[in-house]
């Protein structure tokens, strides 16, 4: 009996070594680090590396040979089926967290009811957008030219529309002439067309700390290396920036100089030309994002106005204080980069969203857009300072007193795991944004960003307390029910 009870453990031993072997297999596979038809490790090269035996591998070959994950060729090895699977992001890089992985709450803020509350997530609530001024444009639209209505859109874009953005740049100091301006669907698309131009897989970029969640999971998407400089007050740690740019030697840096999201810091002059000299010092290209530009009461420096689109491109879109509904965005770069970012799109997504851009261009030309911009800001100052005053009265600090958008940084009190905090108000409806989703180094543990326009109902704070309690039980070494999404 107990010779069988060793043997049958052995075997489970066994058993769970052969499905680590082939997990990690599948992992390569499905990030794409093994692709289609790629030579796997040999039997006993993946044995050393993973620590198990010949056999155990022999046996987790076999199994994904049957699975039809990979196939043997007699007398040269294992290789990927000839298949192609998927992109998972999630297995790219290390293993992490549900709660603290980009795209946590993305898929949080997108995926839940709209009857949950989402003070996590990045936009207005709708009843805060422009609403009579969208439902105006659509009606003259309906009545557009039917070419207006049918055809694609140049690649460009938009001529009228690409005008009116030279004018709004020129009130933040940023000369381009609209020959130098490309419409696209989004920022986000703006900023994949540029990542596909200028990146191979492997190459360093640079991002701030915390940063844009979305920008790390972008980079994750294109295969590149991140590494990441800390974010102050004033803008990147250039000191930071100096070692970072002459250990690295990283090819682009994606960032936000107007108002920095998540802090909503703001570049200073100062900042900003020595980020420029480092840049030319380096051969770096900076991805300036500007899609918070209407939030401004005034203007804040840029480092594309320093700089004249020669090392830097400025990126912009209309979906924060508009709708996001309705996607538009542009990239203003250099001619030759221009050039080439009109063949892109012409290749991944043909013409351009002519029904969107046209839609967007009525009701910027409208009057009603500033008079409504001018209350929102209002509106926004209000929010920023009335949620302020509740989150600390709950012992949550802003790191800064923003002047302008509608986020605030916050550390949490002493103990508490912004992760676990999340976890407990999504199980009560609430969606939040701990802080080490938007930190590469994992050192936003203790923060957590709040958007003021969705911050603003008891019931969130009612939330919020009763999820720092309960994550202070968590610390404690009490178990609570997981939340969902989990793992």
């Amino acid at each position: 009996m107990i010779q069988e009870a060793i043997r049958m453990n052995g075997n489970a031993h066994r058993g769970s070594r052969v499905e680590m072997v082939m997990a990690t297999v599948r992992r390569r596979i499905s990030g794409r680090s093994l692709g289609s038809g790629a030579k796997l490790p040999s039997i006993r090269g993946l044995a050393a590396a993973l620590k198990v035996s010949a056999s155990t591998v022999v046996e987790a070959y076999e199994r994904l040979v049957a699975e039809g994950a990979i196939h043997s060729r007699p007398g040269s090895g294992f290789y990927v089926a000839n298949q192609t699977a998927p992109l998972s992001l999630s297995e790219i890089g290390p293993k992490l967290d549900r709660e603290v992985d980009p795209f946590w709450v993305s898929r949080q803020s997108l995926e839940t009811s709209d009857s949950n509350m989402k003070p996590g997530c990045g936009w207005l609530p709708a009843p805060w957008l422009p609403e009579s001024g969208i439902r105006k444009a659509l009606r003259s639209l309906s009545r557009a030219e039917e070419t207006v209505l049918g055809d694609y859109g140049s690649p460009l874009g938009l001529p009228p529309l690409r005008q009116l953005i030279v004018r709004r740049m020129a009130e933040r100091g940023i000369e381009c002439p609209p020959d130098q301006i490309m419409l696209t669907e989004s920022g986000t698309q703006a900023m994949d067309l540029l990542c596909r131009m200028l990146l191979e897989p492997g190459d360093a970029v640079l991002v701030d700390d915390p940063c844009y969640f979305n920008f790390q999971a972008l980079l994750r998407a294109h295969r590149a290396k991140m590494v990441s400089v800390p974010y102050t007050p004033s803008g990147p740690d250039t000191e930071r920036l100096a070692a970072v740019l002459a250990e690295h030697r990283p090819r682009l840096y994606l960032t936000n100089s107007a108002i920095h999201n998540p802090t909503g810091a703001i570049l200073s002059p100062v900042v900003a030309h020595r980020v420029l000299k480092l840049a030319d010092q380096f051969g770096l290209t900076i991805i300036e994002d500007d899609i918070f530009a209407d939030f401004e009461r005034s203007p804040a420096p840029r480092l594309a106005a320093f700089d004249g689109l020669d090392r830097v491109i400025h990126i912009g879109s209309f979906s924060k204080t508009l709708s996001a509904s309705a996607r538009c965005g542009f990239v203003a770069a250099r001619p030759d980069l221009i050039e080439s970012l009109i063949d892109l799109k012409i290749a991944t997504s043909f013409g351009g969203g002519r029904l969107a851009a046209e839609m967007v261009l009525s009701v910027l030309s409208d009057g009603g857009y500033r008079k409504h911009m001018e209350g929102l800001r209002n509106r926004l100052a209000r929010a920023m300072s009335d949620v302020a005053i509740r989150l600390k009265a709950i012992g949550i600090m802003p790191w800064i007193e923003p002047q302008a958008g509608m986020f605030l940084w916050c550390r949490l009190p002493d103990g508490l795991d912004a992760a676990d905090v999340a976890r407990a108000a999504l199980e009560r409806g609430v969606v939040l944004a701990p802080g080490n989703a938007f930190s590469l180094s994992q050192s936003a543990s203790d923060f957590m960003r709040f958007n003021v326009s969705q911050t603003l109902s008891d019931r969130t704070f009612q939330v919020m307390d009763e999820a720092m309690r309960s994550a202070r039980k968590t610390g404690d070494g009490e178990s609570i029910k997981p939340g969902p999404d989990t793992r």
